[in-house]
């Protein structure tokens, strides 16, 4: 009698099964489905008493019980206490984006202004990334709207200077922003280094929240220079006032009782939700930002505001208060890991009264009006993307489009860009530029170049596939061009075994008149659509936004070639000989023209050197 293996455990079974080896413990749990998965990442105070829970199969959402079906194996990782587990939690939830958690989405990182500490003047400019430069950092900024409307108060106020330091030292007179009040001119002298150190203390002091008593020391100095008949230094300080006055006037909200705090304000609706973010740091008002997660309309808003709140702060700065109109699950454990990450106490508080409950309400009007228009707007894309499935014969509305451009000049730094778009609109996170590094391309063969951009983007999700690892596929290509751009595109798709995928091409019109582009497919003959077609419009919205993308990323990479020095390029000549030498000449074309004799003259060059220069340049 022939035995037969038996049948690999599956859902409620399978997570039974593991409880007998959890140990009563803190961690962290991973349900995986089929081809490996992740379905929802959890955390736990006792591993063996909250799997249980899935084992039992008593479930409060058919969500949770389609989980437990759909699951083909756990891993599991313990941890020293829960809080641990609930660090590790967080973080694997924003690297695996499990399906069934709630997920922050659009998480961009936020600007920041910094003062930097590490020149005898310091710089003031604005930051993003990590802190690897010496000085003092503010923020975070809602937008960088916010961060440029502060920077340019600060320059008219404190006079400080934004310039790279390779322009600092190479100034001989004031720039233009001297001329117009807005820097103070260290770089010439025209202040001493000890009173523009005043000026960069009087930045950090408003900046940390203390601008009253900055205007009030402003004032009396304004008010001694009038009285000393110092007209003109009064009239420079009485600028400087108005400056800072400004900002507490754009703003709308100003409290007297936060000085430091994030207010966030959750809003659900029709199983969709907002976030809406204020920050408030030194008694201002930095901005705000609406955040829209992916939810199940059967989440518990407490649970949405906690899971929010983790991956929010993962990797930003926590503020020592933040106001919720909602209290998170596990609202203590939350706070013993944010202070645990910032080092000091932190407070999550539901306000029921006073200016900062007035601060949540008004945050959670924005919330309630921005998942309004979100929605009404995600109405009118569905719309439009079943349009797009009718006029293109799809199985079904695209979930995700790309348009592919090229953009160069006379074939010169050749870029091609992609963009996405899909139900929530263009998705500007996943964009991608492509430097065109083809040797063999004909310069301004741009069917070449569409070859490579897609050879490129679909063999690397090709790859992604056959190593199991998650890669974004698009229901729709848009290219741009006719019948010889749509032949390009689907020779290098059928090489790569990807034809599955619906390729259009999108010619423009006569004279390049919009509403009259016809567009190519395999086995049709081209066509137009209406004239005044919602769908031809958005259409034309796709193909421009990948135009000015593409001609976007063009020009960044021609700027940067224009920067580069000749110098740069020739062996044994840094950063100290390449200043000697345009010390001495002026000019790279200054170089190019000496003679070998000359060049050796100038300190650091031998005569090997100054010949191997000589010859670069008559190549």
């Amino acid at each position: 009698m022939v035995e037969r293996d038996a049948a690999p455990l599956i859902g409620a079974a399978l997570i039974k099964d593991q409880v007998k080896r959890l140990p009563d413990a803190p961690g962290v749990y991973r349900m995986i489905g089929d081809d490996g998965e992740v379905l929802y990442v959890g955390k736990a105070r006792s591993l063996k008493k909250r799997v249980t829970q899935y084992a039992q199969g008593r479930f409060h959402t058919q969500r949770i019980a389609l989980m437990v079906d759909l699951t083909r194996s756990m891993e599991f990782v313990t941890t020293r206490t829960e809080t641990d587990a609930l660090l590790l939690e967080i973080n694997l939830i924003k690297q695996l984006k499990p399906r069934f958690n709630v997920l922050l989405r659009d998480d961009k990182s936020f600007p920041e202004i910094v003062i930097r500490r590490d020149h005898d003047a310091p710089q003031l400019r604005k930051h993003r990334g990590a802190h690897s430069i010496k000085g003092d950092y503010f923020g975070p900024f809602a937008s960088a709207w916010a961060v440029n409307r502060t920077l340019n108060t600060l320059q008219k106020a404190f006079l400080l200077r934004s310039c790279s330091d390779s322009v600092y030292d190479s100034r001989t007179r004031p720039c233009m922003l001297h001329q117009i009040k807005r820097c103070a001119a260290p770089c010439t002298g025209l202040v001493s280094l000890e009173d523009y150190g005043a000026l960069v203390d009087e930045a950090e002091a408003f900046l940390r929240g203390k601008s009253r008593a900055v205007m009030a020391k402003l004032s009396a100095e304004m008010q001694t220079a009038s009285d000393e008949m110092e007209f003109e230094r009064a009239a420079r300080l009485r600028d400087r006032i108005r400056a800072l006055a400004s900002v507490a006037q754009e703003q709308q909200i100003n409290p007297e009782s936060l000085e430091e705090g994030d207010i966030i304000a959750l809003h659900g609706e029709g199983g969709q939700a907002c976030v809406q973010v204020f920050f408030f740091r030194g008694g201002q008002n930095w901005g705000n930002r609406a955040y829209f997660p992916r939810v199940d309309k059967s989440d518990e808003a407490a649970d949405v505001m906690a899971a929010f709140l983790g991956q929010f702060y993962e990797d930003k700065p926590i503020p020592k208060l933040i106001l919720t109109n909602v209290e998170p699950a596990d609202r203590d454990l939350l706070c013993e890991a944010f202070a645990l990450k910032a080092g000091r106490k932190v407070e999550i508080l539901q306000p029921i009264r006073g200016e900062k409950r007035q601060l949540v309400e008004h945050a959670l009007t924005n919330a309630r009006e921005a998942l309004g228009r979100r929605m009404a707007e995600s109405s009118a894309q569905s719309k439009l993307l079943v349009g797009v499935c009718e006029a293109f014969g799809l199985d079904a509305p695209p979930e995700r489009i790309e348009v592919y451009d090229n953009s160069h000049i006379m074939g010169t730094n050749a870029v091609g860009g992609m963009i996405v778009a899909g139900p929530e609109g263009f998705l500007k996170n996943q964009y991608r530029k492509f430097n065109i590094k083809g040797t063999e391309l004909t310069p301004g063969d741009d069917y070449g170049m569409m070859r490579e951009v897609l050879r490129r983007r679909f063999a690397r999700m090709v790859k992604d596939e056959e190593a199991g690892e998650a890669a974004p596929r698009p229901d729709l290509v848009l290219i741009d061009g006719g019948a010889g751009q749509l032949a390009a595109a689907q020779e290098i798709m059928a090489d790569l075994g990807v034809d599955d995928i619906a390729v259009v091409g999108v010619a423009k019109g006569p004279d390049r008149d919009a509403g009259l582009e016809r567009f190519f497919m395999a086995g049709r003959t081209p066509f137009m659509l209406e004239p005044k077609s919602p769908v031809l419009y958005y259409l034309q919205r796709l193909r421009d936004e990948a135009h000015r993308f593409a001609i976007g990323s063009h020009r960044v990479r021609r700027a940067i070639d224009m920067k580069k020095n000749p110098l740069d390029e020739i062996e044994g000549v840094g950063p100290g000989r390449k200043r000697a030498l345009l010390h001495a000449f002026g000019s790279a074309k200054g170089v190019s023209r000496a003679s070998v004799e000359d060049l050796a003259k100038v300190d650091g060059v031998s005569q090997a050197l100054a010949q191997r220069i000589y010859e670069r340049f008559r190549k």
